[in-house]
């Protein structure tokens, strides 16, 4: 068979048809950014990682992920993105904070959970909570939240409404509630005013690309049983979740078997707060019949293992909510005593030591639970798992780079165990929250780092000052 013509060169129809190849074969499709890395940790259904893999971004979404060759073959992008010592995984969820209260780290350590409270924070609160303390305190914990790649986070405080506006301002993503109290709140005078106010803020943040308001009754034993069930009406009314504290503590346990003669669980359950898309915190004091009322219920549970250690709080079982099938994520809570800081890398460690020497077993809570916990299970915990917690074609674009070349992250065998045991928020590179990119080269591009440095400090001069007087 001919393949050239006399003179060499092609016959016009073979030409055209080879030039018609060629530019099928070439053509790639335009995207924003092309994120490459040695690793990529996808956490999607099969947990796929991917050697010397890519992830692909346009607008605000993902739309492809695999081996690097293949998608730069298909796909081209103004910015890149590449670091060869390194894991690109699916941004961190914090499920549980309280972001303000950055402002309060280390106003009282080493006290008891309702001593720490009454004696310190709420008065403190009650003299210097205002928006633009929010505002500040927010901006503080965003700053140190993104550095150390959480890219979500669960939120319950007062003037939610400033903690969104900063939320936005940082570029993060935020589940807020308003807080909801059967007393004097910084905001509201009493649980009427709160709910009021709770659903002003709904409505004005309702279908926002980066926040989830919700309704926060603080806890049972702060809350009445109205202001318990307004709240779930008010959620459900506007579909939004609703967050609340739950089983936390011994006194608390007893507290309510004393008055209701049942679980501070089945006390909820009895009111109706699960009837709705529900997220606790805590959850450390459950029986066999609480974890069946969660499961059941869909409940998602933010496990703040710091927070329940430096309390004293007890220990969550949380092996088993895993295995009863309940949606359990990480949370920090807040600064400003059950844990003083926002770090997500050590919440996976602790809460994975936790479980073995509290059932002293070493196998419980192995490393790729912890990752599922602070990714794509702590997704699910908040009701957003079809849109966060893993990297796959259609889902949000956030997403960090997390650096494996530093000597405490060498040599490395195991990915899910150099994330939890050994790998430190420090390690995390860049940043991006709903296709934009926020932290670059571990420097936040959205927040003037020394400005909202110098105003913490300016605020806690004024608190230092008031304190005990």
């Amino acid at each position: 068979m001919r393949r050239f013509s006399k003179t060499g060169r092609l016959p016009c129809f073979a030409l055209a048809a080879l030039l018609l190849l060629g530019s099928c074969s070439t053509a790639r499709q335009d995207a924003d950014w092309i994120w490459s890395a040695g690793v990529v940790l996808t956490m999607d259904p099969t947990r796929r990682v991917l050697e010397d893999g890519a992830v692909v971004v346009r607008g605000e979404r993902i739309v492809a992920v695999g081996r690097r060759a293949d998608l730069e073959r298909s796909y081209r992008a103004a910015r890149r993105i590449h670091v060869s010592e390194a894991v690109i995984a699916p941004g961190l969820i914090n499920a549980h904070t309280h972001a303000p209260m950055s402002l309060l780290r280390g106003l009282a350590d080493d006290v008891a959970l309702q001593d720490w409270l009454e004696k310190y924070v709420f008065p403190v609160e009650a003299k210097f909570v205002s928006p633009d303390f929010v505002r500040a305190g927010t901006r503080l914990a965003c700053l140190e939240m993104a550095l150390g790649g959480v890219t979500t986070f669960a939120d319950m405080y007062y003037y939610e409404d400033a903690v969104a506006e900063a939320t936005r301002e940082c570029g993060l993503r935020g589940v807020l509630g308003e807080t909801i109290l059967n007393f004097p709140a910084p905001d509201a005078a009493d649980f009427q005013q709160a709910l009021d106010y709770t659903e002003r803020f709904v409505r004005r943040f309702q279908g926002d690309p980066l926040i989830v308001p919700a309704v926060a009754p603080h806890a049972l034993y702060t809350n009445s049983e109205e202001s318990l069930r307004a709240s779930r009406a008010l959620a459900n009314r506007y579909g939004v979740p609703l967050l609340t504290h739950l089983a936390e503590t011994r006194q608390e346990w007893d507290q309510a078997m004393a008055r209701f003669g049942k679980s501070p669980v089945a006390v909820y359950e009895q009111l109706g707060l699960f009837e709705g898309p529900t997220v606790t915190a805590h959850c450390v004091w459950l029986e066999e019949l609480d974890l069946r009322i969660l499961s059941r219920r869909g409940v998602g549970v933010a496990h703040c293992p710091s927070s329940n250690m430096k309390l004293a709080s007890g220990v969550a079982p949380v092996t088993k909510m895993l295995a009863a099938g309940i949606p359990v994520g990480l949370g920090t809570d807040g600064p400003g005593g059950s844990n003083n800081d926002f770090n997500l890398f050590e919440e996976m460690d602790l809460a994975a030591k936790l479980q073995k020497v509290s059932t002293g077993d070493p196998r419980a809570l192995p490393a790729i639970q912890a990752v599922e916990m602070a990714t794509i299970t702590g997704a699910r915990a908040l009701g957003m798992d079809r849109e966060i917690g893993s990297l796959e074609p259609g889902k949000r674009a956030d997403l960090i780079l997390i650096r494996l070349d530093a000597a405490h992250a060498v040599p490395l065998f195991d990915l899910y165990s150099q994330l939890v045991y050994a790998l430190k928020a420090s390690d995390v590179e860049h940043v991006m929250v709903n296709g934009r990119l926020i932290v670059h080269s571990g420097r936040m591009l959205t927040l003037n780092s020394r400005a909202v440095l110098l105003e913490a400090r300016r605020l806690q001069s004024r608190i230092a000052g008031s304190v005990g007087k």
